[in-house]
């Protein structure tokens, strides 16, 4: 039996690598603050910061996990997110990226007639469900 039961605990590539480099960040911090160093404790900051970029750039390429239990063949470490190129309905990293599943944002954009998006670096509007404008 497994430890902590029929429980999907999130244990993903994108959740080990940004919180050990947190970790690591929260070391040297510590560290810098032991010695006095001002260098020691930017340079934890920094460690600590990419931690967080890391596992959010980790999470969009597929290696993370949606809000919520995974379906049990899916909750192994290393298994890739199936949907996670596309976007998570209601993930803040997803929406930040600006990624939503298909058709989570079409009713939004066509309801409130036109909006501005930010995909992949690239500005656009967002009309109808379509985007259009700079970059296409």
């Amino acid at each position: 039996m497994r430890t902590h039961g029929d429980h999907d605990m999130g244990h993903t590539v994108a959740g080990w690598t940004g919180s050990t480099i947190a970790v690591l960040g929260f070391a040297v911090a510590g560290a810098g603050l032991v010695l006095g160093s001002a260098a020691g404790i930017s340079a934890g900051a920094a460690l600590t910061a990419l931690g967080a970029v890391a596992a959010w750039l980790l999470h969009l390429a597929g290696l993370g996990k949606p809000t919520g239990p995974r379906p049990p063949h899916l909750r192994h470490w290393r298994t890739p997110d199936p949907a996670g190129r596309r976007g998570h309905p209601d993930c803040l990293g997803c929406r930040l990226a600006g990624r939503r599943p298909e058709g989570a944002g079409a009713a939004e954009a066509g309801a409130a007639g036109a909006g501005t998006t930010m995909a992949a670096g690239v500005a656009g509007t967002v009309r109808d469900g379509q985007r259009v404008g700079a970059g296409l």
